[in-house]
């Protein structure tokens, strides 16, 4: 079960519970599932009997109460559980990734992609700085990819913190009273902290690594370390492990083995998280193009990749041994992992070679 699709079946138990006479609320028109967070627990988290809870009049674990029986009675989920103040903690049943590989490959690039922003135009104003230009860059194709666009503006003079607000608001025009005045796009200064040094010597990927992983207010580290192929470099991880993906593909191809969407059991070795690295990327992108934090988008990007490296060893047949159906959904989760990696490094603006 994919991200969306466990999005209707909470959505589609709200209903029941609605139905049933349980709550007196509108069925929201969408609901969000995450990765459960610090305290949290299962596959997937969801905040809905909080947002439901003032509507409803009710205290947010009661609503969680009365939604868990319809939630584990859904097909596909193994067992709901509450915790703090009122998240539905979910765990899906049999194995996973079957429909989250499916989907990967169905929207390939466009994975992830969604409308939370369609339509609106966010202006981005940013000093004449080489860091705050590669975000800006960034954030063009991130939010891009919410249905948004944005803006970018320069500006020779950051804007003091401390200067006060505008008080001449604009004036009706008599000519025309019943002109109605827009609300204009909140407009985003990107101030982070510029780079120690000019990043240009590192190559035009490793440059942008440097200046995009690290969080805004964090100074960027200039360093060749970004150009080393060893563990310790994430950058090198990232591309690494998608190489890895095209090579295991590469090497199927040489056993007449072709991936094959299935079930990967959660005792299979990095399973498990390779999955929920799959399945957290589409609200990681969601995020960094609400926060205008491409350095979220990098950190996964890691996550997912280090993931990929440590289930990549079991994904096709050792020695004698002919490949089977499993063998095939492995590699199969393994290939999405690629389609993300070369997604996400796109996004950066880096290249993901299919050999390194």
């Amino acid at each position: 079960m994919t991200p969306v699709e466990l999005s209707r079946t909470v959505l589609r138990a709200v209903r029941r519970a609605v139905d049933e006479g349980e709550l007196s609320v509108v069925v929201p028109v969408r609901t969000v599932v995450t990765p459960p967070g610090p305290g949290g627990c299962g596959d997937y988290a969801t905040n809905i009997a909080l947002q439901l809870a003032r509507p409803a009049g009710r205290p947010a674990r009661q609503v969680a109460e009365i939604l868990r029986p319809h939630l584990t009675r859904s097909e596909g989920v193994a067992d709901v559980a509450i915790t703090g103040p009122g998240f539905l903690n979910i765990r899906l049943g049999g194995g996973a990734g079957a429909s989250l590989v499916r989907e990967i490959q169905r929207r390939r690039d466009a994975y992830g992609h969604g409308d939370i922003l369609a339509g609106q135009i966010v202006p981005l104003r940013v000093p004449y700085d080489i860091r705050a230009e590669v975000v800006a860059d960034t954030l063009v194709r991130i939010v891009a990819t919410q249905g948004g666009r944005a803006e970018v503006h320069h500006i020779h003079i950051p804007p003091s913190p401390a200067e006060p607000p505008r008080t001449n608001a604009p004036q009706a025009d008599p000519a025309r009273p019943h002109r109605l005045h827009r609300p204009r796009p909140q407009i985003t200064t990107l101030r982070p902290t510029p780079a120690p040094e000019d990043p240009t010597p590192l190559g035009p990927d490793a440059a942008r690594w440097a200046l995009l992983h690290p969080a805004a207010h964090d100074r960027p580290r200039i360093s060749a370390d970004h150009l080393l192929q060893r563990e310790s470099n994430p950058l090198f991880r990232v591309r690494y492990a998608h190489a890895r993906t095209r090579a295991l593909t590469r090497n199927a191809a040489a056993l007449g083995c072709t991936g094959d969407p299935g079930d990967v059991p959660e005792d299979v070795p990095g399973g498990g998280e390779l999955v929920g690295a799959l399945a957290g990327y589409p609200a990681v992108l969601t995020q960094a193009a609400l926060h205008r934090a491409p350095d979220r988008l990098a950190r996964h990007l890691v996550t997912t990749a280090d993931a990929l490296l440590a289930f990549q060893h079991i994904v096709l047949p050792l020695g004698d041994e002919k490949p089977s159906a499993a063998h095939r959904a492995r590699l199969a989760l393994a290939e999405a992992a690629g389609t993300v990696l070369a997604g996400g490094l796109s996004l950066l603006g880096i290249s993901a070679p299919d050999y390194l």
